[in-house]
């Protein structure tokens, strides 16, 4: 008989896959989330109940912990603003208080591995979270986890990117420190443990993987398993945190949000004090994953398309935007619109294809010297660029990152709508939506929205505007003719149809 388990951060990376996991086990989960339409194309969405609010609010905790057996803590900020770590003592606060209320028996959180003496900004935060949790009166086990290496994972990617990107690697002289990674399957393996220990276990655990590696051994590591060459590296002093992490913001898909707390962390060793863990939980039958095999299995998860969870998911401003308010609510604020419309002989199915499609490695449709320039630009700024893809590139669901846009809401075969993420003076919107013609065909219409803040976004869609009537235009027509290719093709090959 399973027990009623509250998960928050079950839209994360590592609470996204830890929830399938305790539905297996026949365990009652209950989920927090800030928007439940995130939620919407998750697998496991019906199996569960979903609590929707911010765990800063009080009664809406109470809510979610009433009942409640176990709770995993699995929420961190990953925001550079100055205050951050004051909000995440408040949440942890919030949740500790409301727990011991409900009568929880078991908190489990996931923190960082650190070492003694003085920490990065993030990692401190996290340890403070961590010494709320055990001194809220509900017994808590805080597993601290170095460097988490599987597909999708931000620290794998970071890993992934610097090597595959850089024939020769100049180097912060942090890639001379000592690293323990953890495989994802063992922090799932060290969590779903967790909720079975008695209640006299209440302290803080250190969890790693068997390897301890140099970062820079972590980089050729990846090399050999992706069957490339090793990379020389050189560790230069002068690449402090904050240049290193527009280096990694400037070659790899990470923005500059998230790669300053993930290098932060990297500034010191971070490798197990103690094996005390293994009094409590045993290690997985068949031992702990080796680092190189956990590049194998997670290369194999991305050649297959399998990626359950990724660093994706994770908002880039700290929040989620609030969504596109319907168009009566736009009474009384300033928003400019650009609306395209273009009729196509192909039929809606074909249209619809070539809709999801849109982004990643299948490009924008039209003038992508300009789009890729736009990408840059957004880099240069700190934001997430084009790099950052999508998850899988023919299929979206309600929440999928896809370049610097977050699908916001999808009703497919018919609408598509995206919220930027791109560093903006404003808040903007691209829909796309597809229609059967009675004479035959379909129509697409796309429509760009804009919220502007102040003079600058006023002054910054004027500057655009000229560019969107070439681009826009030239985006709906170039689908447009791509949908009558992919009739052509269906109707050649029924059986990419089914």
């Amino acid at each position: 008989m399973g027990v009623r388990i509250l998960v928050t951060g079950a839209t994360g990376y590592v609470g996204g896959r830890l929830v399938p996991k305790l539905l297996e086990k026949n365990h009652e989960v209950t989920v927090v989330v800030r928007n439940i339409a995130r939620l919407s194309d998750v697998p496991w969405r019906d199996h569960v109940t979903v609590v929707e609010g911010d765990l800063s609010d009080r009664k809406v905790v109470d809510k979610a912990t009433e009942s409640i057996d176990v709770l995993y803590y699995l929420v961190h900020s990953m925001s550079a603003s100055k205050d951050f770590h004051t909000l995440e003592q408040k949440i942890a606060t919030t949740v500790a208080d409301s727990a011991k209320k409900a009568g929880v028996k078991r908190i489990i959180y996931l923190g960082g591995l650190h070492p003694e003496g003085e920490l990065s900004r993030h990692l401190n935060s996290r340890k403070q979270v961590g010494e709320i949790l055990l001194s809220s009166g509900v017994p808590t086990i805080a597993l601290q986890a170095g460097v988490i290496i599987g597909s999708g994972s931000a620290s794998f990617e970071m890993i992934r990117h610097l090597t595959e990107v850089l024939p020769y690697m100049p180097a912060p002289k942090w890639v001379r420190n000592f690293i323990q990674p953890i495989a994802i399957r063992d922090v799932l393996h060290y969590l779903i443990s967790a909720a079975e220990l008695d209640a006299g276990v209440n302290r803080a655990f250190d969890i790693g993987g068997p390897d301890v590696f140099r970062y820079g051994q972590l980089m050729n590591g990846y090399a050999v398993e992706a069957g490339l060459k090793q990379r020389p590296i050189a560790a230069m002093p002068v690449l402090t945190p904050w240049l290193a992490s527009q280096w990694v913001n400037l070659v790899t898909p990470i923005p500059r949000s998230l790669a300053v707390p993930i290098i932060e962390s990297l500034l010191h060793d971070a490798v197990m004090k103690n094996h005390d863990i293994d009094d409590v939980i045993s290690p997985p039958a068949g031992g702990l994953t080796g680092y190189r095999k956990a590049v194998r299995l997670a290369l194999a998860r991305m050649r297959e398309g399998e990626i359950e969870t990724s660093w994706r998911n994770a908002s880039v401003h700290g929040a989620p935007a609030d969504p596109l308010p319907t168009d009566p609510d736009w009474s009384g604020h300033t928003v400019y619109t650009d609306l395209r419309q273009v009729r196509c002989v192909a039929p809606p199915d074909a249209l619809w294809r070539v809709v999801e499609s849109i982004g990643g490695d299948n490009g924008w449709y039209s003038w992508p010297v300009a789009w890729a320039a736009r990408g840059w630009v957004d880099k240069l700024v700190g934001g997430v660029g084009l790099r950052r893809g999508r998850r899988d590139q023919e299929k979206l669901v309600t929440g999928d990152a896809l370049d610097f846009w977050r699908v916001e809401q999808i009703d497919p075969g018919k609408f598509l709508r995206l919220r930027a993420e791109m560093k903006l003076p404003g808040l903007a919107w691209l829909e796309f939506t597809v229609e059967s013609r009675e004479q035959g065909g379909s129509r697409l219409t796309q429509r760009a929205i804009f919220f502007p803040h102040g003079l600058g976004g006023r002054l910054y869609w004027l500057a655009v505007m000229p560019f969107h009537g070439i681009i826009f235009q030239a985006m709906a027509s170039s689908m447009s003719k791509r949908a009558v290719d992919v009739a052509e093709d269906n109707s050649s090959n029924p059986a990419l149809t089914g």
